[in-house]
């Protein structure tokens, strides 16, 4: 039986015993053999997390994290199979472009005679996002609802039209929600940002905005997501170029449907300032309704830790008192936390000589110098809760701010 072969029997194995350490630890021993050391790592600290004395599982986490020493056949500069051109084009990368760029592949749902566009078929699930149960019951109320009951669609006299504009601080995870509900719609999708709309000729960010509508339309039922919607849609009041004004216009032109149908379209805009939005956007058949996404909670703290830890080499964290001292942490801040912590593990390891795993005093030193990038956005935002809150627009954040005492 060929090595692979028994790669995947042993890990069909061990999905079906994945208590098994001894199996896991010889899996992990080949995995390290077949130079497949990231899984190897995995399955080490799976071994650890078990049993976080496993003498034979910290061998083999030093086995997979010792560099491999180099072969003569990869070749260098000079190899023989390697040609002196293209060896100097990776020496000189870094200050010259190379003599040859590479054509980009097909793309699904792109135009075939001018720019492409890339169609997506998300995987990633709701009950992939952790927490924001408020979110999920609004999302399912506003989409999920009407799409699965279409009995029930029908007797209400709901479209399956509709646009929702998600708004809250950077990095609490808005294009991941969005990607999530396209999986569980099981719809395409497209995400919009600016630099797919905006062109330095006239009349071309138009055309641009239009085919990216064109194209959702054509893979329907697509979730089309408008990433940072207030570069495209800003304030005309604020707007001084005619070329900004047209692209707001087409972009209501778009939502509203005046030359398509867009049934089947869900239009999903997000954005860390919504009080820059133009209001016309927001107007009803449009993106009418607002979801605030917040910074996680305790239970999507840890499971975002856990996350940005299943494939790094742990040992002794306490998971409780990092989540406890996280408050107001976006996702990305936590990624960023798990990211210094092995940072100055590997840092340690480089100075000792000998390879160490993450452990909590590594966490301890960097819960010292990460801080939460939201207290600027939250900053502004009791700003505008306390002074522009017209209609009721932002009485969720109101809410909120008031639940945690800082209004």
């Amino acid at each position: 039986m060929s090595d692979d072969s028994l790669i995947t029997s042993l890990s069909a194995a061990i999905e079906a015993r994945p208590d098994d350490l001894r199996l896991r630890l010889h899996l992990g021993g080949l995995l390290v053999e077949a130079g497949r050391t990231q899984e190897a790592i995995a399955h080490a600290a799976q071994v650890l997390a078990r049993d976080a004395g496993n003498v034979e599982a910290q061998a083999l986490m030093q086995r997979a994290l010792s560099p491999a020493p180099p072969s003569e056949a990869s070749g260098g500069f000079g190899a023989a199979d390697d040609d002196p051109l293209s060896a100097l084009d990776r020496e000189l990368s870094q200050v010259l472009p190379p003599r040859f760029a590479a054509a980009p592949d097909d793309v699904a749902g792109a135009r075939s005679d001018d720019r492409m566009f890339e169609v997506e078929s998300s995987t990633v699930r709701l009950a992939d996002v952790g927490g924001m149960t408020d979110v999920k019951e609004r999302l399912e109320l506003a989409f999920l609802g009407p799409l699965r009951n279409p009995e029930l669609r029908r007797l209400f006299g709901m479209s399956l039209r509709g646009g929702l504009m998600l708004y809250g601080p950077p990095g609490c995870g808005k294009t991941f929600l969005a990607r999530a509900i396209a999986g569980e719609m099981g719809a395409k999708f497209l995400s919009v940002s600016i630099v797919d709309v905006l062109d330095m000729w006239l009349g071309n960010s138009e055309r641009n905005l239009h085919e990216l509508f064109q194209t959702a339309r054509r893979n329907s039922p697509c979730v089309l997501f408008l990433d940072e919607v207030d570069a495209l849609g800003l304030k005309r009041s604020k707007i001084l170029s005619s070329g900004l004004r047209n692209v707001g216009n087409q972009l209501l032109a778009e939502l509203d449907g005046v030359d398509a149908n867009n049934d089947g379209l869900f239009v999903l805009a997000a954005t860390n300032t919504p009080w820059d939005v133009d209001p016309a956007l927001r107007r009803p058949g449009r993106l009418d309704r607002m979801v605030l996404v917040l910074p996680p909670d305790a239970p999507a703290r840890a499971a975002i830790l856990q996350l940005h830890l299943r494939d790094r080499p742990i040992a002794g964290i306490d998971l409780p008192k990092i989540v406890a001292a996280t408050d107001d942490f976006s996702g990305a801040d936590l990624a960023h936390l798990c990211k210094s912590a092995a940072e100055y593990a590997m840092a340690d390891s480089l100075r000792t000589g000998e390879v160490r795993m993450i452990e909590q005093r590594d966490f301890d030193r960097a819960l010292r110098q990460v801080r939460p990038s939201t207290g600027s956005w939250f900053a502004t935002a009791r700003n505008v809760a306390t002074f522009a809150n017209d209609g009721g627009v932002y009485d969720d954040l109101v809410a909120y701010l008031k639940r945690r005492k800082l209004l």
